[in-house]
């Protein structure tokens, strides 16, 4: 019975009456035909407490259940310490491997109550659809769900209308909040921006320490110390970021360049590439403030402009990310992701693929496009004329041969090669990282020679050719 009392987290028991009743359940399942419908019993919690229904009482409850219907149960997904409201039941870790890769292992999926399987009406929607499809059931012990029954099949659709209201209804409210937020002096929603907090109401303040840390970068700036070095100065001080992480040129930057250090309400925008923030302005042009500044306009701008002499502009950033074939590129020496790291010299944008863990990110390869063609033909010479196949559910129908449900792979008909040329880089990428395919770059230095030497060596699973097999994601279409 050890090994049953393992299957929850730290501090969930089964007590000996507890482990009686599951035996006999067990037991009982022993005795039903070899064709008794399958149950998968949902168990979540978000958190357990002293007010919280035990998950071992919500297993052993719908394993009863599941006996008085004659179902045999499965498996049971155990999700605690799981937000139903911030995670789908599809994106669980448990309950997901169900829903994603065991949909022919069971007929009905059990659970508790309403709220510990879902607190979105749009999710439920999604799983009454996804049932559907896939023909299965949906029961709730103490809630009127039954996709069998002529009142369950009335609440599905009652609860499809509800998803669609609440959907169009949610979007309607969120843009209209932002547009009203965006034009008031009180600070309704939204994180603040570096160097300010609430108050614990809906007015922003000065926050003492990251003032400090930013009249401190002022003064560097017009002295014309670099960000890089202000940088290497606060991370040293083990002055602390304000959003967790370590302090980064570009994070500093960003940060320097916030028109929002004037007192001001400011949107993000999007300038080729380049991360702005503009000020919002009223309906007669005046700009909205929201706090006192920490910068006047005068010192915005003369620190505006003492930035720009150390560096033109921060370099642009590639509308499809800065680094093309992100965790298949590593460094041979340090087994870290290889990025991309840009600078910008006397209005040049200079590129280098550098790791993490090196000395100075090791050498840095200069071109990282001949980097990734190289890539690109490698993985097309080696895998370019594999099939393309997908996995797809059959769901399997009485009087036939084939009646139970179960996966089939299933030939599109054209190669991965193929595939490459017609979807991009991108979909290469997801495919390589899918299969677990990863490529080592080594730089070796070359005597009076900046640019060092590159090699690529190609590393494929053994399993790579099914792990390549494209597995369809059935909720994408579900979810509004």
């Amino acid at each position: 019975m050890d090994e049953k009392q393992g299957t929850y987290a730290a501090g969930v028991h089964w007590r000996e009456p507890d482990l009686a009743m599951l035996d006999a359940f067990q037991r009982d399942e022993s005795t039903l035909p070899a064709d008794a419908p399958r149950a998968l019993i949902s168990v979540r919690l978000s958190a357990l407490t002293a007010d919280t229904t035990s998950p071992v009482r919500q297993e052993l409850e719908l394993r009863s259940m599941a006996r008085e219907r004659g179902l045999r149960v499965v498996g049971v997904a155990r999700d605690l310490n799981v937000s139903a409201t911030r995670v789908a039941p599809w994106q669980r870790k448990e309950l997901g491997r169900w829903l994603n890769d065991r949909v022919p292992d069971f007929d009905v999926i059990l659970f508790w109550k309403m709220d510990r399987f879902v607190r979105r009406v749009t999710d439920l929607s999604a799983m009454i659809d996804w049932c559907s499809a896939h023909g299965k059931n949906l029961v709730s012990k103490h809630d009127v769900i039954d996709l069998s029954t002529p009142l369950g099949q009335a609440t599905a659709k009652f609860v499809g209308t509800l998803a669609e209201i609440e959907t169009g209804s949610t979007i309607a409210r969120v843009t209209s909040l932002w547009d009203y937020a965006k034009t008031q002096s009180d600070w309704l929603v939204g994180k603040p921006p570096y160097g300010y907090v609430t108050d614990g109401g809906r007015k922003l303040v000065i926050e003492p320490q990251a003032q400090r840390v930013l009249r401190w970068c002022y003064d560097a700036a017009v002295r014309g110390v670099s960000a890089r070095r202000m940088t290497i100065v606060l991370s040293r001080g083990g002055v602390p970021t304000g959003g967790g992480g370590q302090w980064t040129t570009s994070t500093l930057l960003r940060r320097l360049r916030n028109p929002a250090l004037m007192g001001l309400r400011v949107v993000e925008a999007n300038d080729g590439g380049v991360r702005r923030s503009r000020v919002v302005r009223d309906k007669d042009g005046v700009p909205v403030r929201v706090a006192d500044p920490i910068f006047t306009e005068a010192e915005w701008q003369t620190l505006q402009t003492a930035l720009d002499r150390r560096s033109k502009s921060q370099p642009h950033r590639s509308p499809r990310g800065a680094t093309a074939f992100l965790g298949v590129l590593v460094c041979t020496d340090c087994g870290t992701n290889m990025t991309v790291k840009r600078t910008a010299v006397q209005g040049r944008t200079y590129a280098y693929l550098r790791c993490r863990n090196c000395p100075s990110g090791g050498l840095g390869a200069p071109d990282p496009d001949a980097v990734y063609r190289a890539l690109r033909a490698q993985v097309m010479t080696a895998l370019g004329a594999q099939p393309v196949r997908t996995r797809e559910y059959v769901r399997g129908e009485l009087g036939l041969r084939q009646a139970k449900p179960h996966w089939t792979i299933a030939a599109s008909g054209e190669s991965f090669g193929d595939r490459w040329e017609r979807e991009g880089q991108e979909v290469m990428t997801d495919d390589l990282r899918r299969a677990g395919i990863t490529c080592r770059v080594s730089r070796t230095k070359i005597p009076r020679t900046r640019a060092p030497e590159v090699e690529l060596e190609l590393s494929v699973p053994p399993d790579a050719e099914e792990r390549l097999i494209i597995k369809q994601d059935a909720f994408a279409d579900l979810v509004r």
